[in-house]
């Protein structure tokens, strides 16, 4: 059978369950490990979601991961390569009962790590934009309770749109918050 969609409302618990990941995933990673950042929607505080923890460890070197994909595996993961993601590590936690997604670049991959991160800054500050995606996303797991690339598909576009939206809003963040902060340095 496949894998149900579920949309549910915002756990508070999830950021303590995305702590408690990002723990595990830096002791295997050690120095290679620069940081963990909290995305998708479970990371954005009372946004509908599926209940999957999704985490991105931002790495020195991106092929050093691989030397440690048994120490995931041990931890219940299961190692997906680049998985249509050039230049990325996926790990999945779960099986059909999926709790966490791993999303590991390189340092250098700033294009992806700064999409993800600005899709959900942008929805952390952006309440009507974060309620029509929990609309969509409800309405779509009704419709394709079994079909995750229908889901998938049906936001395909409203999330391009989304992470365009957002992509120009963190420049008009960046364009004023460095010279501000530069200001207040004098």
């Amino acid at each position: 059978m496949a894998r149900k969609i579920e949309v549910v409302d915002y756990c508070p618990e999830w950021k303590e369950k995305f702590r408690q990941e990002a723990a595990k995933i830096q002791e295997i990673l050690g120095e290679n490990c620069i940081t963990v950042y909290h995305i998708g929607s479970t990371s954005v505080k009372g946004l509908r979601a599926k209940p999957i923890i999704d985490l991105m460890p931002v790495v020195k070197e991106l092929k050093a991961v691989d030397l440690h994909n048994k120490e995931f595996e041990a931890l219940g993961y299961e190692c997906k390569g680049e998985y249509g993601i050039l230049g990325r590590r996926f790990f999945m936690k779960g099986g059909d009962l999926r709790t966490h997604h791993v999303h590991i670049f390189a340092e250098e991959s700033r294009k992806e790590i700064e999409r993800h991160l600005a899709v959900r800054d942008y929805l952390r500050t952006h309440k009507k934009d974060a309620e029509a995606y929990a609309a969509l996303k409800t309405e779509l797991a009704e419709k394709f309770t079994y079909d995750n690339e229908g889901y998938c598909d049906g936001k395909d576009s409203f999330v391009k749109d989304l992470e365009r939206k957002a992509l120009e809003w963190r420049k008009i963040i960046q364009c004023v918050v460095k010279p501000l902060a530069l200001a207040m340095m004098i």
